[in-house]
């Protein structure tokens, strides 16, 4: 029988779909609500016409620990960009749902398994992984008591707001869920963020107490934070509500001398506060009530304090782990997560919430590639981890590496259920390599995106439909994504345009979902709020992403950011499908690309610019530039031919590795910027400014 030549390569798909806890799921609510639902795309469907039914189903079937109730789950007549209330009279706590399990007769209680105390709950590894450490339930939940008990004796309570500059480690994850236990509200940053940046958050939420790891290790290097704790410690005089730092020790029993360091003591000198008492105890604050600020990753300008409810990121997080991932179908010694991040990405979150569904987790800090590129491999199987959260630079640098590595051949990863990969997009070459040469055929490989602004996922996998080559497998039930027409001038009061299937444009969300963030943290008013999501088109959440959706699929495919869309001579394009068309065809040869529109004052048209970073001892010539246009014609088309192609010897890149391309769109369109400390190496922008004068760089006539 032929194939349809309109529908990608099938990549995956679950064995038996029926026996999931999705088409479960479904099954509940044919019965609950007189229902004939017998697809995936029936229930995604469902889940966004009737949301009230949706996710108050959710609630009962797969419950968060809470206590009171609820008259509605939400009113559905409120605007989206009211930031509708869910749940209201119901109160929860987020490290409670972190530590334990509802009992699903009385959700108002926990319920424990047997042998759950002396069960691993999560695993540090260090860099290299020659340090291994298994913290069991018990352990975890007696560190998390005695430090929430020393924290309520300092004065910390409901509301008041924790900083942290630290490392992806146990001690890391007890101050997450130690503040949570009291109400208090956490945010994290990386130690590899520049100081000017971490103040940029920091000052905005005034904490009163930030806790900084006292060393870093990176790629072999050890890195004393002590002069970086004074540089903190200055930049926080004047906010009345600081009271000081806490020095986190990064080997344990080995921590370092902080008394040079103003307004500094000792993790060790913070729990004695506690005397000795363990006790674990949690405030339930309401489902709305924040819990969590994140920060937004634009690289010019003050970062915006996105904050999330508790309650609300809870139970999204018993939606993805359980009926997108379909975590409960297994027992919790089977599941083992391992999400590579720093705590300075929304990914921090992703790397702890799988506990909510009942997965153990593993906290990697450091280079995944010392002492070689191997050892990080092999951690997998020898942990026998289930779901994997990776990025496609990772991919890349396996896929390209001389020679190349390929996972399923280096340790055994039968038990590898899951791999998510986030931060860009994936290249269709980069699928084929992980189903032909990398990864086991069994594993599910999840393309996912929605992220810091969201507290959650727009688009991601389900297990009740194949995977096809490219994009992502689906929206997120409970998430009503369309595509608006993105040439649309838009406005307040003003309303988009819906393209049809298939058509590349706006990434909108229509209808209100609970993890809406509650506020900006700072922005009383809520201005800041609505320009960031509701600006554009009347009471429609614009995300910022360029997207289409296949018509006979219904994968996600995202063509770049909304922002960074190319627009010559009104072709328009995302830069996504130029990285992709290089990465198949001369990944030998070019490391990485950055394409941004030119578009000056005095500028008719906008002009398409392409850098290239290449590969260490391969050369940028004429014939390589020949190549790159060929390419992208033959893949992309002729009208997708960048004006100009020139060497670059770097590439932007946020701390967590995310390309950047607005500041050098902006730069090359003769703006001077202020760039921000988001940005890992902002010092490589000043390159780019010569490209604002383009017409001195190239000869008038053959340009490159």
């Amino acid at each position: 029988m032929a194939t349809d030549p309109s529908i990608p390569r099938k990549l995956w798909e679950h064995p038996d779909p029926k026996n999931t806890q999705a088409w479960k799921f479904m099954e509940a609510a044919n019965k609950r609500h007189g229902l004939r639902m017998q697809s995936w795309d029936e229930l995604q469907r469902w889940s966004v016409d009737r949301r009230a039914d949706f996710w108050g189903l959710l609630f009962d079937e797969h419950p968060i620990i809470h206590s009171g109730s609820y008259e509605r789950v939400v009113d559905e007549s409120a605007r989206m960009d009211s930031i509708p209330v869910w749940f209201d009279g119901v109160k929860a706590n987020w490290a409670e749902n972190m530590l334990y399990w509802p009992d699903k007769k009385d959700p108002s209680k926990v319920t424990t398994h047997r042998k759950e105390d002396h069960r691993t709950a999560c695993i540090e590894v260090r860099e290299g992984c020659t340090e291994i450490r298994h913290v069991t339930y018990k352990q975890l939940r007696q560190q998390v008591g005695e430090l929430s008990n020393a924290m309520r004796a300092r004065g910390v309570k409901k509301g008041d707001r924790i900083g942290l500059v630290a490392s992806n480690s146990f001690d890391t994850f007890t101050v997450f869920l130690a503040t949570t236990a009291l109400g208090a509200i956490f945010s994290s940053s990386s130690t590899d963020m520049g100081t000017a940046g971490v103040l940029d958050r920091l000052r905005q939420i005034t904490p009163k107490y930030i806790f900084v790891d006292d060393w870093a290790v990176y790629n072999g290097k050890t890195v004393d934070l002590r002069p970086k704790m004074k540089e903190l410690e200055a930049g926080m005089k004047g906010i009345s509500e600081f009271k000081g730092l806490i020095s986190l020790p990064r080997w344990q029993g080995k921590a370092a001398d902080v008394s040079g360091v103003p307004r500094c003591e000792t993790f060790a000198n913070l729990l004695r506060e506690a005397k000795g008492d363990k006790t674990l105890t949690f405030e339930r604050i309401g489902f709305m009530d924040p819990f969590l600020i994140v920060y937004s990753s634009g690289t010019t300008g003050m970062p915006k304090c996105i904050t999330h409810a508790g309650g609300a990121v809870a139970l999204n997080a018993q939606k993805e782990g359980n009926l997108m991932r379909n975590y409960g179908s297994f027992e919790p010694e089977d599941l083992l997560t391992l999400q590579y991040t720093t705590t300075g990405w929304i990914m921090y979150l992703a790397s702890c919430i799988a506990m909510i569904a009942g997965c153990r987790l593993v906290f990697y800090d450091g280079s995944p590639f010392q002492p070689d590129i191997k050892t990080f491999v092999k951690l997998w199987g020898d942990l026998r981890v289930s779901n994997l959260g990776l990025s496609p630079r990772y991919f890349q640098t396996l896929a390209t590496a001389k020679p190349p590595v390929n996972p399923r051949d280096v340790t055994d990863l039968s038990n590898l259920r899951g791999v998510t990969s986030t931060g860009m997009v994936l290249s269709d070459v980069q699928f084929e390599w992980f189903y032909d040469e990398a990864f086991p055929p069994h594993t599910l490989l999840e393309n996912i995106a929605g992220g810091t602004d969201l507290g959650a996922c727009f688009t991601m996998g389900t297990m009740m439909k194949p995977l096809y080559m490219g994009g992502t497998m689906t929206p997120a039930l409970g998430m009503k994504i369309e595509v608006y027409d993105q040439t649309s001038e838009g406005g307040r009061g003003v309303k988009g345009k819906p393209l049809p299937l298939g058509e590349q444009g706006e990434l909108v969300c229509t209808r209100g979902f609970p993890t809406q963030p509650v506020q900006f943290w700072g922005d009383p008013s809520g201005e800041r709020y609505f320009k960031a999501y509701f600006e554009r088109f009347d009471n429609v959440w614009t995300h910022g992403d360029f997207i289409s959706i296949h018509p006979k699929t219904g994968q996600v495919f995202f063509h770049g950011r909304a922002d960074g869309v190319l627009n010559p001579s009104g072709v328009r394009f995302g830069s996504a499908e130029i990285y992709n068309a290089i990465d198949n065809a001369l990944a030998d040869e070019i490391q990485d690309s950055l394409c941004v529109g030119q578009r000056r004052p005095q500028d008719m048209d906008e002009s398409v610019m392409l850098f290239l970073l290449m590969k260490p001892g391969k050369k940028f010539t004429q014939d390589l530039v020949k190549r790159v246009k060929d390419v992208i014609a033959r893949d992309c088309g002729k009208r997708c031919v960048p004006k100009y192609v020139f060497e670059t010897p770097e590439i932007p890149t946020t701390i967590n590795l995310k390309k950047v391309e607005l500041p050098v769109k902006q730069i090359v369109s003769g703006k001077v910027i202020k760039p921000s400390d988001t940005l890992a190496n902002k010092n490589c922008l000043d390159y780019y400014y010569q490209f604002a004068k383009v017409e001195e760089l190239v000869p008038p006539r053959g340009k490159l």
